[in-house]
Formats: C-alpha cells, structure tokens, sequence
C-alpha cells in the first residue's frame, strides 16, 4: 500500500505510537516537580515538619523581638505584640502546610493548624514564665513536634467519626 491509496493519510498503528509518544511526554512534563524517594514513616515526617515549625516559630519570634527593638529600643513591641504573634501563627502554619503537602501527607492543612494551635495553648497555659529560658530553644520544637503528632491522631479520628 503506498500513501497514495490511503488518501495521503498515515497508517492507523503510526498514529498510535505517536499519540503514545505525547502522552509519554506530557506524563513526563508533568512528573518534573515530582522526586521519586522511599516512603517514610508518617510519625518521622510529622516529627521533623513539627520540628521544623517549631524552629520557625522561634526564629519569628526572635525576629519580631529584635525588630522591636532597633525601631522601639526594646524589646517589648507594645501594641504590635499581639498582631505579630498572630502573624508569626499565620506563618507557621502556612509553612507546615505546605510541608505536608508537598510531602503528599493526609489532611496537609489540618495537623498545621491544631498542632500549631496545640503548642500555642500549651506555651501559654506552662511556659510564659520561662520563655527567657535558653531551654525553651529546645522544647518549643519538641513540643510542636509532639503536638504535630497529636495532631494527626485528632485528624484520624475525625475522619474515623466522619465515615
């Protein structure tokens, strides 16, 4: 059969194979952003993001205080304080979010929020009274880490409750 019989028009199973090769391509483009790695234990991944959030908050906070006070000349932000610390929660949470997310964990914006929460509550309920403390560098991140934890387990049980 020459191309002049089928009316200039390709064979049928050339045009599958080209139609794979795209599809193959796309799949390819698409995957880009994707690593392929072994899948960790749920616990380490909540842990270490916990950790890392924890980190975060600290390093935001130790932020806000020093930006206090170079424009305030102390350390205590008066009126900005409460909104700061609402920003600084904000972020946080966005962090681990997005954290969660892209590490394709269950309910990526729920477990930030409550352990976030959580660890908030828990600061304010314990520990004003010792964030002057080099100490606390180590068990805020702890604790958020724990709260993280907590966190999904409270999620877990939603949607057991939900289903």
């Amino acid at each position: 059969m020459s191309q002049e019989d089928d009316g200039g028009r390709m064979p049928e199973d050339l045009e599958a194979v080209l139609e794979a090769a795209e599809e193959a391509e796309q799949a390819e483009e698409a995957e880009k952003g994707r690593y392929d790695a072994p899948p960790l234990p749920p616990a380490l991944i909540l842990g270490v993001v916990g950790l890392l959030c924890g980190f975060a908050t600290i390093a935001l906070v130790w932020l806000s205080e020093r930006s206090c006070e170079r424009f305030r000349d102390t350390t205590n932000c008066g009126a900005l304080g409460l909104p700061l610390l609402v920003l600084i929660v904000v972020v946080t949470m966005v962090l681990g979010g997005l954290a969660l997310s892209r590490l394709a964990m269950p309910h990526p914006k729920l477990i930030p929020f409550l352990g976030v929460a959580f660890m908030v509550a828990l600061v304010i309920a314990f520990l004003t009274g010792h964030l002057d403390s080099p100490w606390i560098l180590a068990v805020v991140p702890a604790l958020t880490a724990i709260t993280f934890l907590l966190a999904d387990l409270v999620a877990r049980l939603l949607e057991r409750a939900d289903a």
